[in-house]
């Protein structure tokens, strides 16, 4: 699956404390690929890869699985009432989707929010590093990656990352000013996902990861009908995905 334009830079397993589970261990599968196509990118979002920046990963640990790739049948989603009342909530944000960019105003705000995060969640909280943001964020979005800005007035209050697919959006991450955390931007932003995947008559909203008792990931199984990756499957395999019940 790898042509001449998608130059694999590196390949390694990883072993480190798990970044889910407190007190396990995970061993991670990366791949580090140069100007990696659309098509490339898809075919291992499928397979239950993540990309940030022009690192691909995915979890390879033997004695578990806790980590399940979902996508959100994005046609099949309807919103409901306290969805409605998020995107009213939020109707009158100005939108502006472009190639991922590294300023201030993105480092400022990606450090708010972990501080944010450490405090509640207690996330690691690492000062904002431009070279650590342009590694995982800007590099390597190819002609597919883009983030969502949303501004109030001329503030930037939230940045959402993600990949737009021949068959679906790949949803990368996301952050957000916590002064406007009535205003629940995270769901608005996945909720604005789905209506560009409608809109792009794209299928799929690729989640990502959901962990079982990971209060971080536990939104997730709330976006229905949803289905999940089976096993892990290599590049030459056909992934299969089953509905989630």
């Amino acid at each position: 699956m790898t042509t001449n334009k998608d130059i694999l830079l590196k390949e390694c397993a990883l072993h480190e404390p798990c970044s889910y589970i407190a007190g396990n261990t995970q061993s991670i599968h990366y791949k580090v690929i140069q100007e990696c196509t659309k098509s490339q990118c898809e075919a291992l979002i499928l397979r239950g890869w993540r990309r940030f920046g022009s690192m691909y990963f995915r979890p390879i640990c033997s004695e578990c699985r806790s980590c399940e790739s979902l996508k959100i049948d994005a046609p099949g989603y309807t919103l409901s009432k306290s969805d409605r009342r998020i995107v009213r909530k939020n109707s009158h944000l100005t939108t502006v989707i472009r190639h991922p960019t590294l300023t201030r105003e993105h480092l400022s705000l990606f450090d708010r929010y972990h501080r944010y995060k450490h405090h509640t969640r207690d996330w690691d909280a690492p000062k904002s590093d431009p070279k650590n943001y342009y590694a995982s964020f800007v590099q390597g979005h190819g002609d597919f990656g883009f983030e969502v800005l949303y501004f109030e007035g001329e503030k930037l209050i939230a940045v959402d990352l993600i990949d737009i697919l021949k068959h679906g959006i790949s949803s990368l991450y996301c952050y957000y000013d916590p002064e406007y955390n009535a205003q629940s931007l995270g769901r608005y932003t996945l909720l604005q996902q789905i209506e560009f995947a409608k809109r792009l008559n794209l299928q799929w909203i690729y989640l990502g990861y959901y962990v079982e008792g990971c209060q971080s990931l536990a939104y997730k199984i709330n976006y229905q009908p949803s289905l999940q990756l089976q096993g892990r499957p290599e590049e030459d395999e056909i992934p299969l995905w089953n509905e989630l019940i």
